[in-house]
């Protein structure tokens, strides 16, 4: 089993003038540091509006910074929001395969509908369309990283005419794609369209162990590829998986404090059962409340990986037994001290062995799903998309609804331009003939 990082980069109020700089300056030295460790994966989120919750609306800026401080870990969108109003796929194929670039090939490529009010009532996308949108937009997104050209999509919720989408990613076809899942039902589907599952998991490893077998029976029985490169693999991320690691259980409680359960907390509030008022309403204040009305939403040992290396180490194991192929731990609010040290601890006293066992499994898995991989490929269906038009081209100035210009700027400053040259070669004659 992998072990990585997941950051949702939450901000509790108050907030002083420096908080955001700093909040984002404390996950680099982290990440750099989780690099040396030997995590497998830093993951991070795309979340819009969801104050205090989660500050990370640009993941690919921060991954893109991640990838010049860090040499081996693998920089994850957990995940990138697919619906063409949020982020329309040829950006995301742009900005995924720069980032792949920028990091020598590093890049995991988790997809999203996005569920929360706040965002798709932000975008205006009708919560009925969301999963068509995340499917259009992926076929082409990945359409757009591997042809050349592309040649053009018309759907329902995204229409794009024929472009070479430039660069092209570095890992061949593309790098691998993940779905968040946050339903056992989402596990079958990704399974199903043989990609990885991004799976929430809040009921403990045991519960997971039937998710995991789960996952690779549906692929190995309806498991059909729609994209170029399969991505068998299934990973747990939950409330339960809060990262605090220090000498003493005592000490790791003392170092998190009430942290634990924010991200839970804060997927209650802005999914669920919370009514917000922007800029206005002070989410770890209710937060607060709602610990001191009941202190078990606060987490301690066992029910995230919180406490002495002892104590997480046998609470790794424990997911480690139930097959999942890597698993993300949860960094908490305003606790980067202590994420460092137990970072730190982890890279020396911790990790090493699940490194070590998690090689000897890849290979493996590998061998076992061989045949099976066999029969999902056998399964692939031929692409519907379009042949390119080889008499295709594009040019000249842009026009608007009927026929109108609209682009009056470029033949004005290009005018400017050669009005400029014209002087210059005048000024230049007029030097020579005044200089002979």
């Amino acid at each position: 089993m992998k072990i990585s990082l997941f950051y949702e980069f939450p901000l509790p109020r108050p907030w002083s003038e420096d908080d955001e700089h700093q909040l984002f300056q404390h996950g680099l030295d982290e990440v750099e540091l989780a690099d040396k460790a030997g995590f497998s994966t830093v993951w991070l989120t795309e979340h819009h509006f969801l104050e205090e919750y989660c500050h990370s609306t640009a993941p690919e800026m921060f991954l893109a910074a991640a990838s010049q401080r860090t040499k081996n870990i693998r920089l994850g969108f957990g995940v990138m929001h697919l619906p063409p109003p949020i982020n329309h796929p040829a950006r995301i194929a742009e900005r995924v395969a720069t980032l792949d670039h920028l990091s020598n090939g590093r890049v995991e490529f988790g997809t999203g509908e996005g569920s929360s009010v706040a965002e798709l009532g932000g975008f205006n996308i009708d919560p009925a369309d969301k999963r068509t949108q995340w499917e259009e937009s992926l076929e082409v997104a990945i359409r757009c990283m591997v042809e050349e050209p592309f040649s053009g999509f018309k759907g329902e919720h995204v229409e794009m005419p024929a472009r070479n989408v430039i660069p092209k990613p570095l890992q061949k076809p593309h790098p691998p794609v993940w779905v968040a899942c946050t339903r056992p039902s989402s596990v079958q589907m990704a399974a199903q369209k043989a990609i990885g599952a991004l799976s929430f998991a809040y009921t403990g490893p045991e519960a997971l162990k039937e998710r995991v077998a789960g996952y690779y029976k549906e692929f190995e029985e309806q498991g059909a590829p729609v994209t170029p490169a399969i991505n068998p693999n299934i990973l747990a991320i939950g409330g339960d998986l809060s990262m605090m690691v220090a000498r003493t259980d005592d000490e790791a409680l003392k170092r998190i404090g009430i942290g634990g359960g924010f991200f839970s907390f804060g997927i209650m509030h802005y999914y669920l059962t919370g009514m917000h008022t922007p800029g206005r309403t002070k989410v770890w204040e209710r937060y607060q409340q709602a610990v001191a009305d009941d202190p078990t939403l606060a987490y301690g040992p066992g029910r995230g990986a919180i406490g002495s290396p002892e104590t997480v180490r046998e609470f790794l194991r424990g997911y480690e037994a139930s097959g999942v192929d890597e698993i993300i731990l949860l960094l908490n609010p305003r606790s980067h001290e202590g994420t460092m040290e137990s970072i730190e601890i982890m890279g020396e006293e911790i990790l090493p062995e699940f490194i070590e066992r998690d090689e000897l499994a890849v290979a493996e898995k590998a061998k076992r799903l061989e045949p099976v991989v066999e029969r999902v490929e056998s399964r692939r269906q031929a692409s519907d998309a379009p042949l390119f038009d080889e008499t295709y081209a594009f040019g000249g100035l842009p026009t608007g609804r009927g026929g109108k210009f609209t682009a009056g700027e470029i033949p004005e400053a290009m005018a400017e331009i050669n009005e400029g040259r014209v002087k210059a070669a005048q000024a230049e004659k007029a030097a020579r003939e005044s200089a002979g």
